[in-house]
């Protein structure tokens, strides 16, 4: 099979492809032909770990943790999942060599979960990350929901920041489908256009007039729930728009790995700080997101593509180097890998 690898860190050059024998399933696991695969900021900084040349966890190691594909064998003990099923992944490389760049991958049967009939294998490959973490995001607040359905959110307003990124689509798309009013932050009208197109209620553009002022006007009593992909510049501002007893849901360091926190005044608001990372979750938190996610899906609310607020760039499996370059440059929209023509697998 045709497989991306890696054999030591450093920038998207040092991916190639190879041939490698089709791996076998053992207890527990599924083997998946890929048809899509995903790209993330996780998967480029992954690679380049913390400066290039450095020895890996594996000898060698195949990238991309999200994918959308067909199962095609299962090991011992597996008896939810069958030869057939139309499949997305998640944390397919997480503790593992083999992520989803690839024609084939193996992965333990709890990180590969159903796609709906009618669903796409593009849809199923840009859940994963986004989706999962989005879900954590708008589910930790202290006075709930613990879970996302129809009117779990109803009557709250969320604050989506950088609506026009993979999380923050989904952020939007999930609020939406739970009954909440969405504000979204982007900055400049390209992005504001596909938050909107997305679902957002309204969406302020952070670097004209007042943005705080802007999301008062709409949220007088302050927002209920923030989703935050910048804190460290953020924090000041998000203390500016929330409500009492709201909760900030850090899940990225962009701008910066050091935050200043105004102890005082968010103590004065009963404000919950919660930090982010999907690989630290833990199994319960993951359960609950594959569920809900997979409710959203069967009522079709997280579509993919530019009249939905999420362009796609497509790299064929050969250039997976350009794709984790198209990621590490932060295009916008969703990066995916086409491994194989669906129409050769099985019927989107």
């Amino acid at each position: 099979m045709k497989s991306i690898i890696h054999t030591e860190t450093g920038p998207a050059s040092v991916l190639r492809l190879e041939e490698r024998p089709l791996p076998v399933p053992g207890a527990g696991e599924v083997r998946v032909r890929v048809v899509v695969s995903g790209v993330n900021p996780t998967d480029w900084k992954s690679r380049r770990g913390r400066g290039n040349g450095q020895a890996l966890a594996f000898p060698e190691i195949t990238p991309n943790q999200d994918g959308a594909g067909v199962v095609d064998a299962v090991g011992p003990g597996v008896s939810d999942l069958a030869a057939g099923d139309r499949v997305w992944t998640c944390m397919a490389a997480q503790g593992r060599p083999t992520g989803t760049a690839q024609e084939f991958t193996v992965l333990p049967a709890e990180r590969v979960v159903r796609l709906p009939d009618g669903v796409s294998f593009d849809v199923g490959a840009s859940l994963g990350v986004p989706a999962v973490t989005a879900h954590r995001a708008l589910t930790v607040a202290e006075d709930g929901p613990r879970r996302l359905a129809p009117g779990a959110l109803a009557g709250r307003t969320v604050l989506v920041s950088g609506g026009a990124g993979a999380v923050g689509h989904a952020a939007i798309q999930l609020a939406r489908w739970a009954g909440a009013r969405v504000v979204t932050t982007v900055s400049g009208p390209e992005k504001a256009r596909l938050a909107t197109a997305a679902g957002a209620d309204h969406v302020v553009n952070y670097r004209e007039g007042d943005p705080a002022a802007a999301i008062r006007e709409v949220a007088p009593e302050g927002v209920d729930l923030v989703v935050e992909v910048a804190i460290a510049p953020n924090l000041e501002f998000d203390q500016a728009v929330v409500r009492p007893r709201a909760s900030i849901a850090s899940y990225a360091n962009n701008g910066g790995d050091d935050v200043r926190v105004d102890i005082r005044a968010h103590m004065v608001l009963n404000t919950r700080l919660q930090f982010i990372l999907m690989y630290t979750m833990g199994d319960e938190a993951l359960s609950a997101a594959f569920e809900d996610i997979t409710a959203a899906l069967r009522d079709g609310a997280l579509p993919v593509g530019e009249e939905h607020g999420l362009p796609l760039l497509r790299f064929p499996l050969e250039r997976t180097a350009a794709a984790h370059e198209a990621v590490e440059g932060d295009a916008v929209g969703k990066v995916l890998v086409d491994v194989a023509d669906p129409g050769s697998v099985v019927p989107a």
